[in-house]
């Protein structure tokens, strides 16, 4: 058995070896620009990283492998091709406390966090946390909650701790719960009036630039043209 298990351990390494290979060929000195001014130290383009997850399919032990890297780019496919129930809580929260990379932490919390059987353990953890980023991680489970599944929720209590404390967040922080206030103003037209003020007046990314064709991420703005998209 001892045999299987270095010979099995061998080609898990060689094939390590070989993502990481091809992951350094995909490399593009102007994505990778692009990439940093956003906080992201990687070059590969993200359509080619898709491209190579569907490839390589769903590979657990891959891609525990991968994270262990420490690589961004090997980090990011890592999370594409996980099985997200296959994660246990604590190596969840090691994972987002290890992911200081914006798009790491945001495919994380989206494509595994969300969907594991520890997301609302997590959520509750998380949300109090001492580090801004991951607290971030918690608001960001909070606003998946507001819109898919309320029940439990205080509403009015998530308003009060927004309108304290969002305003003074540092930037991931204040990011999240913004999307949390939107989210609420949105989904429940009970606390809609609250949220359009709250966030008319602490004015939290009111001058945020907003590419042609997207919507603005300040709330009173958000809120009222996803409603109006809604009901037209």
């Amino acid at each position: 058995m001892d045999g299987g298990v270095v010979a099995e351990t061998t080609v898990t390494e060689a094939t390590v070896a070989e993502v990481m290979a091809e992951l350094a060929a995909l490399e593009d000195p102007k994505a990778r620009a692009v990439n940093e001014r956003h906080g992201d130290d990687h070059g590969v383009h993200l359509g080619r990283l898709r491209a190579l997850a569907k490839r390589l399919k769903t590979q657990q032990e891959l891609a525990r492998r991968l994270w262990e890297t420490g690589d961004t780019a090997a980090r990011l496919l890592a999370l594409l091709i996980s099985r997200p129930k296959a994660y246990g809580r604590d190596e969840l929260d090691a994972m987002v406390r290890e992911a200081r990379a914006p798009k790491v932490h945001d495919w994380l919390v989206n494509y595994v966090v969300k969907k594991s059987r520890h997301a609302e353990d997590l959520r509750l953890a998380w949300t109090a946390d001492p580090d801004p980023v991951v607290a971030s991680a918690g608001w960001a489970l909070t606003t998946e909650r507001v819109a898919k599944n309320p029940e439990g929720l205080d509403l009015p209590a998530l308003l009060d701790v927004i309108e304290a404390e969002m305003k003074d967040a540092p930037d991931r922080l204040q990011w999240a719960m913004n999307h949390c206030l939107a989210q609420i103003g949105i989904e429940h037209a009970e606390h809609r009036p609250r949220a359009l003020s709250i966030g008319e007046r602490l004015e939290v990314l009111k001058d945020h630039p907003t590419s042609p064709g997207c919507t603005s991420p300040y709330a009173p703005t958000w809120i009222t043209e996803i409603v109006r998209r809604r009901h037209p």
